[in-house]
C-alpha cells in the first residue's frame, strides 16, 4: 500500500462535514503553484511547509474513520496532483482498506467514496497524475476564480466541475452536480484549537465559503471585540 511514499501534509480533520457527503476524513497536501488570486488556503501553497507524513501513517488515520462510520474521504490542498506518486499510493491503499470486510456502508447503502480537488483541468493532467486518480470515485476539476462566484455545492467558483469517475461516483454525487447550496447545508466548519502559548486561540475553518463569507465573519468578530491576526486568506 505504498508505504515507502511519504506525502507532504498541510493537516487532516475527523469529521468533516463541508467537502462532500457526510461525515469524512479530510486530508489537505501542502504546495500548490497554481496560486489562485482569493484563494482562502494560502499558507498550503508554500512548499517547503507543511509535515511529510508517511502514506501508511494516513491509512492509519483513514483506517480509524472508517471504523467510525465515515461516509468517505476528502483530499485537497494545496494541490495534491503535484504529488502523484504518494498521492497514487494513498488513494490505492484507501481504495483497499474501505474494500476490506467489515467496512460500514455509507448511509445511501454505498461504500465510503474517495473524493479528490485539483485546480488543474481534465487535459492538464499527466499520465501520472491521472494514474493517481485511478482509484478516486470523483474529481473536482479546476482552478478557483474569485471573479466566478457559484452557488454549486463543493464547489469555489462557476468554471470548477464536479466530475464522478466510478459507478460509485456516480451514485453518490450524480444527483449533485447542479444541486445549488441549501440553507441548511454545512458552508464553513469552524475548529478551535487549544489555546496558544502567547494567549491567541488558533481556528481553522474547513469548507467552502459564500462571497464576502469571510470578511463579513471578521467584521462580525471585530465588533464583538475579536480580532484575527494572520488569517490564511490575505498575504
Amino acid at each position: 500500500m505504498g508505504n515507502a511514499e511519504q506525502l507532504n501534509v498541510s493537516g487532516t480533520h475527523l469529521p468533516l462535514v463541508t467537502l462532500g457527503p457526510g461525515m469524512r476524513l479530510g486530508v489537505w497536501t501542502q504546495g500548490c503553484e497554481l496560486a489562485c488570486p482569493g484563494c482562502m488556503s494560502r499558507h498550503t501553497w508554500d512548499r517547503a511547509g507543511g509535515v511529510r507524513t508517511p502514506v501508511v501513517d494516513l491509512l492509519a488515520r483513514w483506517q480509524e474513520a472508517l471504523d467510525r462510520g465515515a461516509s468517505g474521504l476528502t483530499v485537497s490542498g494545496g494541490e495534491p496532483c503535484d504529488q502523484p506518486a504518494a498521492l497514487g499510493a494513498f488513494l490505492r491503499g484507501a481504495d483497499e482498506l474501505r474494500s476490506a470486510t467489515g467496512v460500514r456502508a455509507a448511509p445511501d447503502g454505498g461504500a465510503p467514496d474517495l473524493l479528490v480537488y485539483t485546480g488543474y483541468e481534465d487535459d492538464e493532467l499527466t499520465a501520472e497524475q491521472r494514474a493517481a486518480l485511478a482509484t478516486a470515485d470523483a474529481v473536482v476539476t479546476g482552478r478557483f476564480k474569485v471573479a466566478e462566484p457559484t452557488d454549486l455545492v463543493w464547489r469555489g467558483s462557476a468554471n470548477q466541475r464536479l466530475c464522478p469517475r466510478t459507478e460509485l461516483g456516480r451514485l453518490r454525487y450524480g444527483p449533485h452536480l447542479t444541486r445549488v447550496r441549501r440553507p441548511h447545508d454545512a458552508g464553513l466548519q469552524v475548529v478551535v484549537d487549544r489555546r496558544a502559548e502567547d494567549g491567541t486561540w488558533p481556528m481553522r475553518w474547513y469548507g467552502i465559503p459564500r462571497r464576502g463569507d469571510l470578511t463579513a465573519w471578521e467584521r462580525e468578530g471585530a465588533r464583538r471585540g475579536l480580532s484575527v491576526s494572520a488569517p490564511s486568506w490575505r498575504a
